[in-house]
């Protein structure tokens, strides 16, 4: 054994005669291999740093004969981890460039064994496979755990001046717009759509951040949006704003709008469809310019997302996964004061607002056939019904409100309390039968 060790520190001093070009070849592996990893100058030799000394602390392994309970991860490694991190690189790449160093460090190593006799070049190359498999190991767990500590650092470092920066802009305050601008890297002077995400279905705060990102990437492509800004607003709700293609400054275009087609395929929520699987619930504002649009967009996903809410808890059916401002301005603009729109529903549709299963079914049919223009036909297409089914529904309905027929006379309430009840469930029907 001792025979032994004293070969492998004799390759050991072989290595470190040759050590600058196995640096040198790994550098230019590394970089054609691992495209995340070919940065600027100043990430290169980082990068440069980081082999190294990871080389150095290689060669020393194997010549030292070091506990490998001692072994610790050189400095320029660590540090070149954590710049890694900062920059969003993904983890894998790192571990990657470990494994290819590794591979290449014995590739080099085992070409220096040629003048070895036979007996003992086998032993030799089993035992450098064994200490230089260790050492590996033990230098991705402690630049792996650097690398985790930096990105949890970084991003909430990352999200807590966002979310400072978000407060201060939609606080309606004066607020230095240039600053805020480049600290949260994101144009102020734009046309922004906001909405707000939170999840459909049970998942882990790890599992929101990958779905939210999903939700951005598509965003950005389908309206090719010029930036994205995402900023958690707790553990299972973020905000993002999206910066609408086309001239700062210039005003927003009426969803469904022809000047919408043309200034921007798809400017409007309406024509953001959500992505095959999404997790997510999205409410949308409508779009807005400058710093008035960032926040007014804001605010209306806001009230969209109290609404979905509100439906949701109120054991409704489930509702639509993606909602924009302009599917229920009007309930956005009332529903803060659940009782008052209670007693508006209530004393507007009567018999019509009790909370059981016919009447659900009968305010569905006269809400579709009042937006149909009271048109039995497509009312009946809209809910695939036979015309008289639709006949028969919507004269139940009427006889159940409270003047029957002369409610619809004009029927401006009668829509805006079906409208109520279609997104706020519930929580605004009567308790009587």
């Amino acid at each position: 054994m001792e025979a032994q060790r004293a070969l492998v520190r004799q390759v050991g001093d072989r290595v470190r005669e040759s050590q600058e070009a196995l640096v040198e070849g790994l550098v230019q592996d590394i970089r054609a291999q691992i495209g995340a990893l070919d940065q600027e100058a100043a990430a290169r030799s980082l990068l440069e740093a980081s082999i190294t000394e990871n080389v150095v602390a290689a060669i020393n392994f194997l010549r030292q004969g070091i506990d490998p309970d001692q072994l610790e991860a050189p400095t320029a490694a660590l540090a070149y981890a954590r710049v890694l991190a900062q920059r969003d690189v993904p983890q894998s790449a790192l571990i990657r460039a470990y494994r290819i160093g590794h591979q290449r460090f014995l590739d080099h190593t085992f070409a220096l064994l040629d003048d070895l006799p036979a007996a003992d070049r086998v032993p030799v190359c089993v035992e450098l496979v064994r200490l230089s498999g260790q050492f590996i190991d033990l230098i991705c767990e402690q630049v792996g755990r650097t690398y985790e500590r930096e990105r949890d650092r970084w991003v909430a470092s990352r999200s807590g001046v966002r979310q400072r920066w978000v407060t201060d802009l939609l606080g309606g305050g004066p607020v230095d717009r240039a600053a805020a601008a480049r600290a949260l890297r994101y144009p102020l002077d734009a046309v922004h759509l906001a909405c707000t995400l939170w999840p459909a279905t049970r998942m882990t705060s790890f599992d929101l951040v990958a779905a939210v990102d999903d939700v951005r990437a598509h965003a950005v492509s389908a309206l090719r949006a010029r930036a994205a800004l995402v900023v958690p607003t707790d553990e299972y709700e973020a905000r993002l704003w999206l910066a609408l293609p086309g001239p700062p400054n210039a005003p927003a275009s009426p969803p469904g709008s022809a000047s919408a087609s043309a200034s921007a395929s798809a400017s409007a929520p309406g024509y953001l469809g959500a992505p095959e699987g999404s997790p997510l619930h999205a409410a949308f504002g409508r779009p807005g310019a400058g710093l008035g649009g960032f926040r007014t967009s804001a605010w209306q996903a806001a009230r969209i997302r109290e609404i979905l809410g509100t439906r949701l808890g109120s054991g409704a059916a489930a509702a639509p996964l993606w909602v924009h401002y302009d599917q229920a301005a009007p309930v956005a603009l009332m529903a803060g004061d659940l009782p008052a729109v209670r007693d508006f529903v209530t004393s507007t549709l009567g018999a019509l607002a009790a909370a059981g299963a016919r009447e659900a079914v009968l305010r569905d049919t006269l809400r579709i056939f009042l937006d149909r223009h009271r048109g039995h036909a497509a009312t009946a297409r809209a809910m695939s019904l036979h015309r008289n089914s639709v006949q028969y529904r919507v004269h139940r309905a009427t006889a159940l409100l409270p003047r029957g027929e002369r409610d619809l006379a004009d029927d401006f309430n009668v829509r805006a309390a079906l409208l109520a009840v279609h997104w706020l469930g519930e929580a605004v029907l009567s308790t009587g039968s």
